[in-house]
């Protein structure tokens, strides 16, 4: 404790965090770095493979993923009854004022390619290279040299790309050339339809990924193989010394005690870290802000989380989750657009185009603010056909003030546009269990016999697995607003109740939208209920960065866990997993029983 006392804390931070990383898994990407970076690598958590199928059957497999669906006419209504609401409070006109006073489309500038005053970022792009280089010996023809090759390099060796000059691999011979088998990172979005190649997103709204079309094992791969990409190309981390470091794991609020266990085994059997700690994105948040005690409020890209935080302990019970975010506001203002007839007449698909909706997301975020008054602005819309040169176009966009209010109307943002959350496997749970229960796991060179699971020998892990008795509370309707008062109020402790309504923390990339703290703070107030004696709501700034004070908050808890209590060692994870009974607990994480769940010492 002396030495906490004199130690600078950037000396600390160097001291304890080399061999710390820290993983934050979101909807749409994923955080990794080390304990001691300022701020991680953001990495679209998703991944192509290259399939061998027909053009035919890859275009249904695509589908048969996105599952996406129509709005019902009911729904449209809804969302055209919500818009009116917003219209009302902003001061705008209405939609039927706006069609009436607009018979004729608004005038637009289109451009065939890109205009000169446009940046050299704009006129760059290009679809993501999906050829590499073949190995000299898969030219050569020799199988057995190659075999021997593979063995050298590892088995990190099936889990990269090639990261080849692109310039290089245009300039050789077809004959040369090959599929990447997969792609990882900011490629993964940019890559044409017309490739042989099946996007897939382990994580949907805040859960696991998992259905018929998408199993379990699959989106566990897929998960180790991003994730495994990044270690290894980003922060320059190879497997065979990954024993030496050990790995922190910041989830959502959302994810159920099977999600938690799964990622573990990821994380420590897969990846191969030494050792390993959950801790909640909301604690984390909160922590990574300097705050003890704090409302946080999570705005993702495909779900927004709201928790409460008192002397640094999550408060389980005061939990609510909405299936909407920032994805959900970026789609809203391409709905808003075609309304009021505003959107170039280019196919612009977000929910099956990638690359559509990266544009979306930077409309967004370039212009998308809540003020009063109408509001329009200029912006370059861009045209990515395959088959001919990206094009632009400059229109003028309207109501750009409208998709954000949708965070307090959800019935605006129409989220069933996008597929439902995955059901609770606790409502399945034989059958979900079965996929792991009955295979034989594969066995890795480096393995020794005491930790080889083989058939049936992990049921262990799941001996006596408990079932949370309460999940989080979750409305699809709720409204941002009404859902922080209720998570407040739920504590019930007067002075607990204004503490947190004065501390209030938004996080999350929607959460730096111009104009929101100021409409969260107004509308809090407004849906607190008059028998509660509540007159003050703030929102605190935020110290650091609100799209990664999650990731950063838990490479402090991991640099100030001195007793390593909560730490699970890979031996023992692989060998006993998780019980309950005596032994150690897992320190803020009400997730495992209530932090009661806890591993055997061998």
């Amino acid at each position: 404790m002396d030495y906490l006392k004199t130690v600078v804390p950037s000396q600390l931070i160097n001291e304890r965090g080399s061999n710390l990383v820290v993983i934050n898994p979101g909807s749409a990407n994923v955080r990794i770095g080390f304990a001691n970076q300022q701020t991680p690598f953001n990495i679209p958590n998703c991944i192509a493979r290259h399939v061998k199928w027909s053009k035919d059957r890859l275009n249904e497999t695509v589908l048969d993923q996105m599952l996406s669906s129509q709005a019902s006419p009911a729904q449209k209504l809804e969302r055209e009854r919500a818009y009116d609401t917003i219209a009302s409070l902003l001061k705008i006109p209405y939609l039927d004022e706006e069609v009436a006073n607009n018979s004729f489309p608004r005038k637009m500038v289109s451009v065939d390619g890109y205009t000169l005053h446009q940046s050299r970022s704009e006129t760059s792009f290009t679809w993501t290279n999906v050829m590499e280089k073949k190995p000299k010996l898969l030219l050569t023809g020799d199988t057995s040299q190659a075999t021997v090759s593979e063995r050298e390099g590892g088995n990190d060796t099936q889990c990269k790309p090639s990261t080849s000059n692109v310039a290089s691999d245009r300039e050789a011979s077809p004959e040369e050339l090959m599929f990447k088998e997969f792609i990882c990172g900011e490629e993964v979005l940019k890559f044409s339809s017309q490739e042989p190649y099946c996007l897939s997103r382990p994580m949907r709204r805040g859960h696991l990924n998992v259905s018929h079309h998408y199993p379990l094992q699959q989106v566990l791969q897929d998960l180790h193989d991003i994730w495994n990409w990044i270690l290894t190309e980003k922060l320059h981390l190879p497997l065979e010394e990954r024993n030496l470091y050990s790995a922190i794991v910041v989830l959502p609020e959302t994810f159920d005690n099977r999600e938690i266990k799964e990622i573990l085994s990821v994380v420590l059997r897969d990846l191969r870290f030494g050792m390993a700690v959950v801790h909640q994105e909301g604690l984390a948040a909160a922590f990574g802000n300097g705050l003890s005690t704090a409302c946080v409020v999570n705005i993702g890209a495909q779900v927004t989380s709201v928790i409460c935080i008192e002397d640094g302990v999550a408060l389980p019970s005061t939990i609510v989750t909405m299936p909407y975010g920032g994805e959900d506001i970026s789609r809203c203002l391409l709905w808003v657009q075609h309304y009021h007839q505003t959107w170039p007449h280019i196919q612009t698909n977000p929910l099956e185009k990638p690359i559509d909706m990266l544009m979306l997301n930077k409309i967004k975020e370039s212009y998308c603010q809540i003020r009063d008054g109408e509001f329009d602005a200029m912006a370059i819309v861009h045209s990515f056909d395959e088959v001919r040169p990206v094009g632009s176009r400059k229109t003028r966009l309207s109501a750009l003030n409208v998709p954000p209010m949708g965070l307090f109307y959800p019935t605006l943002l129409a989220p069933e546009e996008f597929p439902k959350p995955p059901r609770s496997w606790f409502h399945d749970y034989e059958d979900m269990l079965e996929d792991t229960w009955h295979m034989e796991f594969p066995r890795r060179p480096d393995m020794t016999d005491n930790l080889y699971l083989g058939v049936n020998n992990g049921m262990n892990m799941w001996d006596n697995y408990p079932v949370l008795p309460s999940r989080p509370k979750k409305d699809d309707k709720l409204g941002l607003a009404e859902a922080i008062t209720s998570s407040i109020l739920s504590t019930g402790r007067l002075d607990l109740k204004r503490k947190l309504f004065c501390s209030i923390q938004l996080t999350g990339g929607v959460s730096l939208t111009t104009g929101l703290v100021g409409a969260v703070e107004e509308r809090v107030l407004h849906s607190i209920p008059s028998n509660e004696v509540m007159d003050t709501v703030e929102v605190l700034q935020s110290r650091t960065n609100p799209l990664f004070v999650s990731w950063k908050g838990g490479a402090i808890l991991g640099i100030l866990d001195f007793s390593h209590d909560a730490w699970i060692h890979r031996e023992d994870w692989i060998r006993n997993g998780i019980h309950i009974g005596s032994g150690r607990k897992y320190k803020d994480s009400y997730y495992l029983q209530a932090q009661a769940m806890c591993y055997i010492n061998s």
